[in-house]
């Protein structure tokens, strides 16, 4: 059953050869007589030719899509070429040939442009893989996989492997329970991230430790979000926050020029937590274009416009040429800024030298000269809270930016985002939170004692054309920050124990400064892809309800199962 050449190999230098080709029949065609068959496999399509003196004509016939066929035949020249394929100089005159398995008429178009919906595409998952374009996206997934492992590799660090059965310690997302047999009532949680592993790999004295780790976290998901994934976790010992990110700038060049032939510009730029959130609205900012958030508190101070009366922040932005807007689009814009926490959208149009808007009763030509508006162009301002403002010209920003195709092609720009705050206050639970995670350095453990809600965190995520794509920080090494940092948010000494005992036992031993990062493999792929579904670079992806919609999970179980593990199902 062995091949000669794949199906994308032969050219009008193989011409008379005698070849064997395999693989799924992507098409059949009866032109007079003569049967064509296009033969795919995962490198491309050749065109097969069976004429009607041939003693296999008669199977041909009956030979349809998606069945799996061998072949054997000579090369010749088409009669009538096609430039669009590799091997479309040529065509293969049957001689030989076997049906190794028939094949039902799939429920899907198995080729890049496909009718299905995504259900059926989920539901068929194993038939919609078939399409080049998915098979395209997973190679690729490969590509990229291994030339992070060999970046890493060739960098010193060590691959090993962490449990997938562990503590919960929800501090997080809520975490995926495993009931334990053994232990009834008692239960692992499948890993939100390797962390606490990792850094004991560093209490070990291993130094450099990296894995292709599967993480778990049980919440709402998203267009780039699912709710089992894929992170290369990366720790070494002994490094800063500038060390990490070095390594990493080095991982991605390395990843982009051996996948995309594409040279990243380094070092990569650099933006605080606080400038992302003051001019993008975000902390994950899209810097391949401008329209930066401006404040116009100062400006409007003066003016006696009801909508800002009171207001702890008024920002807005300027979309230049966009006074085309409609109306309805506009009012489009302002249900998508309540949406997202916006108490309301005021606009300003400024077109063919005349004001219109709802904030154009308000403007006099000294405030006008001040907003230095252009003919054509549109400013937009949101009042509220200094987070709900920019929460809401953050969406509004991006959204603009795609209606007015502000977003160049091909580009890549990737921001460290730094200075993060350590901590973040829920005001219904009366406690601080890690932004982060509790292990994480702060930047001054005097602010952190003194004055949490100011600290800052030696954190770092790194975001690419507008999507996290890994966050890291360096680690507590030192027992008595960790225990002001349990402390700080709200854990007791019981509580502590509880959760992360083994943790505070270890660092009692010598423990190495370290840190590290994890990078999200799924979101890196997407974007390297240029997909704009996450569902595009997974193999067998759950829809945004979590499901499985081919294995058909979640799904019921035995209740022979349920009584081994001591559990009851409620109505």
């Amino acid at each position: 059953m062995s091949h000669t050449h794949h199906n994308n190999a032969l050219t009008l230098s193989e011409l008379g050869q005698q070849v064997r080709l395999k693989g799924w029949v992507q098409k059949v065609r009866n032109l007079g007589g003569l049967v064509f068959i296009d033969l795919r496999d995962r490198h491309g399509i050749t065109q097969l030719v069976v004429k009607p003196e041939n003693p296999h004509y008669e199977a041909a016939l009956k030979i349809k899509n998606e069945y799996v066929i061998t072949i054997e035949g000579t090369v010749i020249e088409r009669e009538s070429k096609n430039k669009n394929l590799p091997t479309g100089d040529i065509e293969v005159d049957v001689s030989g040939l076997t049906v190794l398995s028939t094949a039902a008429n799939p429920p899907l178009i198995i080729a890049d442009q496909t009718d299905a919906l995504e259900e059926v595409r989920l539901r068929y998952r194993y038939l919609d893989l078939r399409r080049p374009v998915m098979q395209r996206y997973m190679i690729m997934r490969h590509d990229i996989t291994q030339a992070i492992r060999t970046a890493l590799l060739n960098e010193g660090y060590y691959e090993f492997e962490t449990p997938m059965l562990g503590k919960s310690t929800p501090e997080g997302a809520r975490d995926y329970l495993v009931p334990s047999r053994l232990y009834p009532g008692q239960f692992y949680a499948l890993p939100q991230s390797p962390q606490i592993y990792k850094q004991l790999f560093m209490v070990a004295g291993f130094e450099k430790y990296f894995q292709v780790a599967r993480c778990f976290r049980d919440e709402d998901l998203r267009a780039d979000r699912q709710p089992e994934f894929t992170q290369i976790d990366i720790e070494a010992s002994f490094v800063d926050e500038t060390d990490v990110q070095a390594l990493v700038e080095r991982v991605l060049s390395h990843t982009f020029k051996t996948v995309l032939k594409h040279e990243l510009t380094m070092p990569f730029a650099r933006m605080t937590y606080a400038d992302a959130m003051r001019d993008y609205g975000t902390d994950k900012p899209d810097t391949r274009y401008d329209m930066l958030l401006k404040d116009y508190s100062a400006l409007f101070a003066g003016c006696d416009i009801p909508l800002f009366k009171d207001k702890q922040a008024i920002k807005g932005l300027v979309l230049e040429a966009g006074a085309t807007l409609t109306r309805k689009q506009i009012d489009q814009l302002t249900e998508l800024v309540k949406k997202h926490h916006g108490e309301a959208l005021a606009w300003l149009k400024y077109e063919g030298g005349a004001l219109s808007g709802s904030l154009a009763r308000f403007i006099d030509q000294t405030m006008q000269d001040k907003l230095g508006l252009k003919d054509g162009d549109i400013l937009f301002v949101v009042p509220g809270s200094e987070a709900d403002v920019a929460q809401s010209l953050g969406v509004l920003r991006e959204t603009l930016a795609r209606m007015f195709d502000l977003i160049p092609k091909d580009v890549y720009h990737v921001v460290w985002i730094t200075d993060w705050p350590l901590l973040e206050y829920n005001e219904e639970d009366g406690r601080y939170y890690a932004k982060h995670h509790p292990f994480t350095a702060p930047a001054d453990p005097d602010m952190l004692k003194h004055d949490p809600a100011q600290a800052l965190a030696k954190a770092y995520d790194i975001v690419l054309n507008g999507h996290e794509i890994g966050g890291g920080s360096i680690r507590i090494h030192d027992q008595a920050i960790q225990k002001l940092m349990f402390k700080t948010l709200g854990l007791d000494d019981h509580e502590v124990k509880r959760r992360f005992g083994f943790f505070v036992d270890a660092l009692k031993y010598g423990t190495p400064p370290h840190g590290g990062i994890a990078l999200g493999l799924d979101r890196i792929v997407m974007l390297m892809t240029h997909t704009e579904n996450i569902k595009d670079v997974v193999a067998f992806p759950k829809t945004q309800s979590a499901k499985d919609l081919m294995m058909q999970s979640p799904d019921s179980v035995d209740e022979d199962q349920l009584e081994a593990l001591k559990i009851k199902v409620g109505e």
